[in-house]
């Protein structure tokens, strides 16, 4: 039999992934709210992975509740995700996936891009999700992984907050209202570079944005979680001092609507 895996949230993502370990032979041992986490860890005590896939929100609060027999398997899977947020915790060497698909209830996943992984579980990662034909790689290093997650961050804050002043996709975003997007993507870069300590190059985050953008043109800018992403990143742009003009604006002239 197949090495186990752990997977702590059967939202969609979860679910797609628990799919692709299946498909592959590995036992699944799902984590749901109702599951006392402990006993699990008893029972299972040296799975090949602990996926924790669980809502952005509730990640913190997870891994505060993470068994200790499972963190060195850990495997994250979050937006708005970098590497401060595993250290806080004291996780050393995440597997850790950019997920570069959208799955929606009722509706199987769509593919934007290639996803990247990086850690000791990328192989098996990689290997779940070509087994469902969703293209998958692994980048070479921290500072790799450290660029993508941050190019992740850059194409959902940008499409999600330009999408409070346009709505609609992110093609009609792009080809209609560049300057906006270019300007709040440089706020939000700002936040990110903050974030991890240092500059990217902000043109190379701009060609990998454009590059989900025509992975699924007709993609909608902005979800339900916008107003709360604009809200988050104001909140860091405080902490850190930064002007942030343009999303600042844009707060503005959604409290006066």
């Amino acid at each position: 039999m197949n090495s186990t895996v752990v997977v702590i949230g059967l939202g969609e993502m979860g679910g797609v992934f628990s799919r692709g370990f299946l498909r592959c032979g590995h036992p699944v041992y799902p984590v749901t709210r109702h599951v006392d986490i402990r006993e699990m860890a008893r029972n299972v005590p040296e799975p090949a992975l602990a996926l924790v896939a669980v809502a952005e929100n509730d990640l913190h609060s997870t891994l505060d509740a993470l068994p200790s027999a499972w963190r060195d398997k850990v495997g994250l899977l979050q937006n708005e995700l970098l590497p401060r947020d595993w250290q806080a915790h004291g996780l050393v060497d995440p597997t850790v996936v950019s997920v570069w698909f959208e799955k929606k209830k009722g509706q199987d996943y769509k593919v934007l891009v290639p996803s990247p992984t990086y850690g000791p579980g990328a192989a098996l990662i990689e290997q779940a999700l070509r087994s469902l034909d969703i293209p998958c790689w692994q980048v070479a290093s921290e500072a790799e992984l450290e660029f993508e997650l941050v190019r992740k961050n850059v194409y959902i804050l940008t499409t999600n907050i330009a999408g409070l002043v346009v709505g609609g996709n992110v093609n009609e975003m792009w080809s209609k209202h560049q300057h906006l997007a270019r300007t709040v993507a440089n706020d939000v870069m700002d936040i990110q570079f903050w974030l991890i300590g240092h500059e990217l190059d902000r043109e190379k985050l701009i060609a990998g944005m454009v590059e989900a953008i025509n992975g699924d043109l007709e993609h909608k800018c902005m979800g339900r979680s916008a107003p709360a992403r604009l809200e988050r990143a104001l909140q860091l742009a405080d902490e850190a001092g930064l002007a942030v003009d343009r999303l600042r604006e844009i707060q503005a002239q959604a409290a006066q609507s």
